[in-house]
């Protein structure tokens, strides 16, 4: 990235336009997002299938669901808050295509009970996008080579 200071600038401005126009359309905005990932985290941990598999990897859930807010951020409002690597930290978990099925249909109930409708919609559209790529990452890294409409099988 160039550390040009009119670079950096023109970043921050089709930053700052590219969130304003999703705003518009869609009303999410940091509140939102906040509330939308508390919720689906606090429904994660109380699920019996994903509930375990962050339970063993998170002890404290505060810096997780900041770091979530700030993915998520990123994610609609490409404010570029979130700095981590996504593929690294779930490679190793033990999951396949039911765990991810899992997630995006958590994850689309909870959009749709706490954002209008163009926000939660937006949010899911996204959501498949990430699950889909994780998975498919998932998957060549445990040395497959999954076509896009392959599901990920259970970790041997």
């Amino acid at each position: 990235m160039s550390t040009d200071p009119h670079d950096i600038r023109d970043i921050q401005a089709r930053r700052a336009v590219a969130a304003a126009e999703v705003q518009a359309r869609t009303g999410i905005d940091e509140d939102m997002i906040r509330r939308l990932v508390h919720t689906f985290y606090d429904r994660i941990r109380a699920d019996e299938v994903l509930g375990p598999i962050f339970a063993a990897r998170i002890s404290d859930w505060t810096p997780h669901l900041e770091r979530m807010c700030a993915f998520w951020s990123s994610v609609t409002l490409v404010t570029g808050r979130y700095h981590g690597r996504p593929m690294q930290a779930h490679a190793p978990l033990p999951v396949d295509a039911s765990h991810f099925d899992r997630w995006l249909a958590l994850f689309a109930e909870i959009a749709n009970e706490v954002c209008p409708p163009a926000a939660a919609a937006y949010f899911v559209e996204r959501a498949r996008m990430i699950a889909e790529s994780l998975e498919l990452g998932i998957g060549t890294m445990r040395g497959l080579m999954l076509a896009k409409s392959e599901r990920l099988p259970p970790a041997s």
